[in-house]
Order: C-alpha cells, then structure tokens, then sequence
C-alpha cells in the first residue's frame, strides 16, 4: 500500500521527546547520497561533539532514487539525534531547505550539503560568530580548486549575473550558513513566497551578519547533481524574485528600436529624396529582423514574471511529505 502524501504545510511534525532543546540543528538537503551519508553523519556529529553542545542532524530526502532514506532510518534508529523527512519526489534544494528549517528546533541552524564539500571543520568558526553576535553567519568559498574550470566559470557567471541585478552580494557564496533562531523564524514565518532563494534571502533579511571563509573539500561520494539547465533556472528564480531590472531591459528596448526606426525612415526619406527608393530594401529587412528579435524578448521577459505570479497564486505546496523518522508521531514504527 502506498504511503499518504501529506502536505507539509498542514502537519505538525513534533520532535521525540529531548531533555532540553538543542543549541544547533543542522539541515542537510540530499538527493541520491546513500554511498556517503552515513559518513557524513558521523563527521559532522563528532565535530558538534568536540564543539560541546547539545545538536540535532536533520537530513531532508529530496526525492533520492538510491537507498539515501534507509541510511536515514538506520541512523536515526542508533542515534536519537538523528532525523529525517523524505519528499514524494523530486522538489529541489530550496525546497529542501525551508522544509529543513520548519522543523529545525535549535537556538542556530546551520545548512550543509551532505556530500561533505561543505567542511564540518568550519562549523566552531560559524559557532564563534554566532556567540559573538552574528545573527546570520555566511560560509564563503576561498577556494574552489576542486571543481573544473567549467564549473567555476558557470559559478562565477551565476553570482555575478545575481549580484549585479539583484543587488546583493553573492561573490562566492553558498548554502552553507549559521542562522539565529529570530533569522530563522523570519524566513519561515515572514517570508511566504515559493519560489526561494535561500542565499539571497539570508542575506536580504539584514541583521549582524558575518563571513567565514572555507575551501571547498572533495566529495565523499558520487558526483555533482546540478546541471547547466539546473543553474539557469536557479538563476532565473534568483533575478527574479530580487530585482525588475528585466523588465527596465524591455523598455530599453524599446527605446532601442525607436532609434533604429528614426534611422531607417530617414534613410528611406533620403532614398525617395534621390529617386533610388528601392536601395534601402536590405537595411529594411535587417531593421525588422532585428526588431522582431527584440520584441520576442521583451514577450519572453514578460511572460517569466507572469509565470512566477501564477505560480504564487496557484497556492501550491512546496513540497510533499511522503515520509519522516524521528519524529514523535513516528516512534511507535521503530
């Protein structure tokens, strides 16, 4: 029998009964991880130990097709700090993210990939910060040896294409972050929209914010999931959602094409002029090509607005909760 979807939004998901809430939960969003969890698990959990405080890990299955969710369980079954929540399908890393944070419990959040490139060495420096008063904590790479030269050129178009239309500074940053609980609360409470960009909105809430710099280690497992298509849409929601600079570039455009225009009819005047009415006919089709082209894009930016208006008004769900472990309304299935 297959399980029932439930929508995350409408369930309260209650942790097993802890003696004290814990001072950090850390949220690890993973797809197709099964080779390297386990691993990463048990790092991350001796480094909180060596940092002596009370912690939860919360691994969020976005829709893996491996055994990725069964290590969960296992973990969970051996270690009571351990949690998981399993997606129906595939819904995407920001939506792994806020699921993640809706039921963290700690004092700070921090949120990793579990694949281990993002260091658990970097995790008492984040906690530092946090104790000195930062209330958002930004992990930024120092070093990006390990990708390929593709990589880091497709990175380095993405943040630059982010940070200069919407307006935030994204150099080197990542999904590796400490937050507050007040921050916390602020994107899971304030913020309603769905389609999210967690880098850019931990930045856009404000308060005391600090950097931490890292270099970026090796996978533990497997390979890379994003994609070139993967990072175009990640780019189109971040430009999006921050700025209407896209929509400035179509009345650019228009004004462009007036320009061109003026040319053209003054070229076809001097043509008439000169009785050679027929010598403009290149430069004609030229204009109107060039002109078509800037009308279909101007319909393409419009039409990416007016798609992620539709999907807010939808109302849709982030996400969809097929199954979770560790969680009090479970206790009775381990």
């Amino acid at each position: 029998m297959m399980p029932q979807l439930e929508i995350l939004e409408s369930l309260p998901l209650r942790p097993l009964a802890q003696p004290e809430v814990p001072v950090v939960s850390v949220v690890l969003p993973a797809h197709n991880e099964g080779d390297g969890i386990r691993l990463a698990l048990e790092t991350i959990a001796g480094v909180l130990r060596q940092c002596n405080v009370s912690f939860e890990l919360i691994v969020v299955d976005d829709g893996s097709r491996d055994d990725t969710f069964a290590r969960v369980q296992e973990a969970a079954a051996r270690h009571p700090y351990v949690r998981g929540l399993r997606f129906s399908r595939n819904f995407g890393k920001e939506a792994a993210l806020l699921a993640g944070l809706r039921v963290a419990r700690g004092q700070a959040v921090i949120t990793m990939d579990a694949d281990l490139q993002h260091p658990p060495s970097a995790i008492p420096e984040l906690l530092r910060c946090w104790r000195e008063g930062a209330k958002v904590v930004h992990a930024v790479k120092r070093d990006r040896s390990t990708d390929s030269r593709m990589q880091r050129l497709r990175a380095q178009l993405f943040n630059g294409l982010i940070s200069r239309f919407g307006r935030i500074d994204l150099a080197n940053a990542s999904d590796f972050k400490l937050l507050d609980r007040v921050a916390v609360d602020v994107l899971i409470e304030r913020l309603p929209e769905r389609g999210r960009f967690y880098r850019g909105l931990a930045q856009w809430i404000g308060f005391p914010q600090a950097n931490v710099q890292f270099n970026v280690a090796p996978r533990i497992a497997g390979a890379g999931k994003w994609s070139l298509l993967g990072l175009v849409n990640l780019a189109m929601t971040a430009i999006l959602s921050f700025t209407s600079a896209p929509l400035r570039l179509v009345t650019i455009l228009g004004f462009v094409t007036l320009v061109f225009a003026g040319l053209v009819g003054g070229e076809a005047l001097m043509s008439w002029v000169q009785g050679n009415a027929a010598a403009g006919f290149l430069t004609l089709e030229f204009t109107l090509l060039i002109i078509g082209s800037f009308v279909m894009i101007s319909l393409g930016i419009v039409g990416e607005y007016i798609a992620r208006i539709y999907e807010e008004l939808k109302g849709r769900p982030a996400y969809l909760l097929e199954e979770r472990v560790g969680f009090e309304d479970d206790a009775g299935k381990r």
